[in-house]
């Protein structure tokens, strides 16, 4: 736990405005406490309907990525995780001057990789178990990352060139 502090110090150096903090602090916890409930309150495997054949809460253990590909890979996933936390470190401070969507990714996608590379740390897979039947198995960290990529493209696509008209119209 006190690692675990130590890390979310860190990010909070990296992580400027108050908005950052919440979101980056909220998502590894609510992420970190919803799957310590589902391991307490199921076992590996086992599934209960919410809605049913449409929403189920489903314990899984992932020892891959994304869709489980590249299952057992653990150090690779490791490496991984930590190269992309690294770099978020790298260029966050770029990332002040951009657009408020583009750190709001940014951020996002930190705090999932964050959360989920806990796991893989202390267990070697990642917990997953929201379940809608048609899509594969995902925890709250993958909802963030794929909302901060989500935001990043929308950055990317629509937001930057407006910015930088922005920036030189000020100058």
């Amino acid at each position: 736990m006190r690692k675990f502090l130590q890390i979310v110090e860190i990010f909070f150096a990296i992580i400027y405005c108050n908005w950052g903090k919440i979101l980056f602090v909220g998502v590894v916890a609510i992420d970190q406490i919803t799957k310590a409930m589902v391991m307490r309150a199921f076992v590996p495997g086992e599934s209960v309907p919410i809605m049913q054949n449409i929403f189920h809460l489903t314990y899984v253990l992932n020892p891959g990525a994304a869709f489980g590909i590249l299952s057992n890979q653990r150090m690779f996933l490791l490496i991984t995780g930590a190269a992309l936390i690294l770099a978020t470190v790298y260029f966050y401070p770029m990332l002040k001057k951009s657009d408020g969507f583009l750190r709001f990714g940014a951020t996002a996608v930190l705090s999932g990789a964050v959360a989920n590379l806990i796991d893989r740390i202390q267990t070697g897979c990642v917990v997953d178990f929201f379940d809608f039947r048609i899509w594969p198995v995902f925890n709250v960290a993958d909802i963030s990352i794929v909302l901060g990529v989500g935001f990043m493209i929308y950055a990317i696509l629509f937001r930057l060139d407006d910015s930088r008209k922005v920036e030189r119209i000020r100058q």
